[in-house]
């Protein structure tokens, strides 16, 4: 008996009009669709007339289903992967399942489409020719700035997924750790309420605080290599300026500079250090 093929189907990430011909004509062809959230994935199914065996496949079940999936595939029935909204796999599980499908000489088939973080950096305005995709920072705060401190160097332009209730707290976070760098948020992408908003990370922090952020966001964070040059001029020049003067503490001195750049005060501070060690000889 011949194998079942394993599809990884991209579907609409908000506007239900962008998915493929091909996505549509493998969803109809398939013996079983493994949706992240099947009353989710019912909406787009029944939207475009699509009646096929549906099952749960999620991170709280991926192990038992993982295995229940692979035995469909090796009887021969073709299964297609698809997630909430987006590309499967990407910040989402799936994974897993294609690699135990590749080990049992199951044909896995990308079908392409809509991807949140493509179409966010695509509209973003910020270079597009090197990025890296760090999906969901953690939850609790001492991990997520342990992770942005990591990423501190990194010279890509930054893509991150984030929640709504998290995104003030985030950004605050990032300008702390990364420096005021130019960056975009962008919600809602492809829905009505579509929204692009651009700016420092202090002044996109300010901004969402003070409203309600609904909807899926991105954030997308400008790279190190521009704003470590024009900080490093500045950083040096202002705190030499400050320093040769004589009327301000080291200390005050690199509490106004890290606020008036958005640089890191530990770097500020190490640099503060350099340049008074310079003065003195």
């Amino acid at each position: 008996m011949p194998l079942g093929t394993l599809y990884i189907v991209a579907t609409p990430i908000g506007n239900l009009e962008d998915i493929t011909l091909r996505a549509l004509r493998i969803l109809k062809e398939v013996g079983l669709i493994a949706a992240e959230d099947t009353r989710h994935s019912r909406k787009l199914l029944s939207h475009y007339g699509i009646s096929r065996p549906l099952t749960s496949y999620f991170d709280h079940n991926k192990e038992f289903k993982g295995n229940y999936l692979l035995e469909k595939l090796t009887e021969g029935v073709s299964v297609a992967l698809i997630s909430d909204a987006g590309t499967p796999c990407i910040s989402d599980p799936g994974y897993q399942l294609v690699r135990d499908a590749v080990a049992a000489g199951i044909t896995v088939v990308p079908i392409p489409g809509p991807s949140a973080a493509i179409t966010a950096i695509a509209a973003s305005g910020l270079p597009t020719d090197r990025f890296a995709f760090e999906g969901f920072l953690p939850n609790r705060q001492g991990k997520r700035r342990e992770r942005l401190a990591s990423l501190r160097d990194e010279r890509s332009v930054l893509i991150f997924y984030e929640s709504p209730n998290r995104l003030v707290a985030t950004l605050e976070d990032m300008a702390e750790i990364l420096g005021d760098r130019e960056a975009v948020v962008a919600r809602e992408l492809t829905k009505l309420y579509e929204e692009f908003v651009r700016g420092s990370l202090t002044f996109l922090a300010e901004r969402f605080r003070e409203r309600k952020v609904r909807g899926e966001v991105v954030v997308i964070v400008a790279p190190a290599a521009e704003q470590q040059e024009r900080e490093g001029f500045s950083v040096s020049s202002l705190l030499q300026n400050l320093l040769t003067s004589g009327d301000i503490s080291l200390k005050d001195a690199v509490k106004r500079v890290a606020l008036e750049t958005g640089a890191p005060r530990g770097e500020v501070y190490d640099e503060a250090l350099r340049v008074k060690a310079g003065l003195k000889k």
